[in-house]
């Protein structure tokens, strides 16, 4: 069945797309701990999957169909680019295509890429256009923030709605405070009004500081969001989309059982572990180490675990000093 943003119960949430965090196998772990409504891929470079560096690039978007609905959230700077890539993405099965104009590091906005789009619409209307092109029948939506240096909200968001999007994640931040300050949820009341006046079928969806269900629960009925979106809260707590669980209150031996989890879910996806330059469609196993703070944290002894497994060079050695614990 087509995915479709207005049939997700309301208020819906979803995982975040996240650098070096939401991988097909974290979205696995967190799905087995509990699903999202809906989940985004890491965020994908248009002109480096067009390159020759495609295999690298891909491997952001591989994915199991266990993981369904899916988007796949890309950015770049070419029209052209998102017009052949959303083609790519039709034929790989993703549920729907994003678009990244919110992504604050400095030196993808200096290219004018992601938040740098912000002060760039004409751009930024192309690429939707040639999104929406490339996408055939799949909805397209974008993740922007509520202006570059200052709040932008009535003429950024304003924009935005009147392009026709699916879907409008806004992070209620701007680029320039990156995460260094709280967001400003007071400026949903402004954007729900504005998709209200501008175009009622776009499904809004809240971002920023979410830590819990409850607390997303709460600030989509104040605000009337159609959905909250959450990010670096599943880094504190992989159980954040099922309220049955308390992660604070599990032991040791249920924490480590979820990061041999992880271990094996690693192993069996990408088949090898393997340093990036060689050939094949293998990780390397060092970027894996930053999952394991995630685990191994809120029991005694915690702190000592994670050293020995911060020391260990492959899954092997982090399993054996697991199976030791």
């Amino acid at each position: 069945m087509k995915f479709n943003w207005q049939d997700l119960p309301k208020p819906f949430f979803a995982l975040a797309p996240m650098e070096g965090g939401t991988d097909t196998v974290f979205r696995q772990v967190v799905n087995l701990c509990g699903r999202p409504d809906v989940a985004f891929t890491e965020f994908t470079n248009c002109e480096g999957l067009l390159s020759k560096g495609r295999e690298e690039v891909g491997k952001r978007l591989i994915y199991s169909q266990k993981e369904k609905p899916l988007i796949a959230q890309i950015w770049g700077i070419r029209p052209q680019s998102f017009f052949e890539v959303s083609k790519l993405l039709v034929e790989m099965g993703f549920d729907g295509i994003d678009i990244n104009m919110g992504c604050p590091e400095r030196n993808v906005v200096a290219n004018g890429c992601c938040a740098g789009l912000i002060e760039n619409p004409d751009l930024a209307k192309e690429i939707i256009k040639a999104t929406r092109e490339g996408a055939a029948d799949l909805p397209v939506s974008v993740k922007t923030r509520i202006g570059l240096k200052d709040i932008q909200t009535e003429k950024w968001i304003g924009f935005l709605l009147n392009q026709n999007l699916d879907a409008l994640t806004i992070h209620f931040r701007t680029q320039k405070e990156m995460s260094l300050v709280p967001a400003h949820w007071e400026e949903a009341e402004n954007v729900v009004k504005l998709r209200d006046e501008i175009s009622k079928k776009t499904v809004l969806i809240g971002n920023g500081d979410v830590e819990s269900k409850a607390q997303g629960e709460e600030l989509a009925q104040k605000y009337a969001l159609d959905g909250i979106m959450i990010g670096r809260g599943v880094f504190h707590n992989p159980y954040v989309f099922n309220e049955s669980v308390s992660y604070g209150s599990q032991t040791k031996e249920e924490r480590t059982a979820l990061l041999q989890r992880h271990l094996d879910l690693f192993e069996q996806t990408w088949k090898e572990v393997h340093p990036i330059s060689e050939r094949g469609y293998g990780k390397s196993y060092p970027p894996l180490k930053r999952f394991f703070k995630i685990y191994i944290s809120g029991f005694e002894g915690a702190a000592e675990l994670r050293e020995k497994l911060m020391l260990t060079e492959n899954i092997e050695e982090a399993k054996t000093i697991l199976s030791k614990s």
